[in-house]
């Protein structure tokens, strides 16, 4: 819901900058964050007509928000073996319930989510020095199938192309 751009603006930028900023210049986080993580384009990203927004809520706190996109295109150059694949475009869990089966929970609503739609993978991007998801997606199914790059201030960082195989819903009768 376009609503939820409210909560998820503050949500979005404290996870990134927990996640992201001990390993990165400040500056450019700071700016990052500063345009990517507003209310206004948190709204578009909500309201994207082929998406859906998931949020995962723990004791009436948001602990993790997934956003899947179907018609975003996979970067050049990667093997996703798949004729409908759908973006997992983000993926946040707050630090404090890592560990804790949230995120686990989250992808297995996204990956209901992708079933349902009738896509055939599951693709997204992750920092090549995120070890601990990379080790999650491993173990959620997904496999590496390429490169792209990711540009932070001045510096462009090699992101890694991630897959997952869905079985698509049988058809209805």
């Amino acid at each position: 819901m376009p609503d939820d751009a409210e909560l998820l603006t503050p949500f979005a930028r404290r996870v990134f900058l927990d996640t992201f900023l001990a390993d990165n210049d400040p500056g450019a986080i700071d700016a990052y964050v500063g345009e990517a993580f507003t209310p206004e384009k948190q709204r578009a990203e909500i309201a994207f007509e082929r998406g859906v927004c998931l949020l995962a809520f723990v004791e009436n706190t948001l602990a993790a928000w997934a956003l899947l996109r179907e018609t975003k295109p996979v970067p050049p150059n990667c093997s996703v073996a798949a004729e409908r694949p759908m973006q997992l475009d983000r993926f946040y869990v707050d630090h404090a319930w890592h560990g804790r089966g949230v995120a686990i929970a989250l992808m297995n609503a996204a990956k209901n989510h992708t079933t349902a739609v009738n896509a055939d993978a599951l693709w997204l991007t992750t920092w090549e020095r995120n070890a601990r998801a990379i080790r999650f997606y491993e173990r959620e199914g997904f496999v590496l199938v390429g490169e792209t790059t990711f540009v932070l201030g001045d510096e462009v960082q090699r992101d890694v192309v991630m897959c997952a195989p869905i079985t698509p819903a049988p058809p209805t009768v």
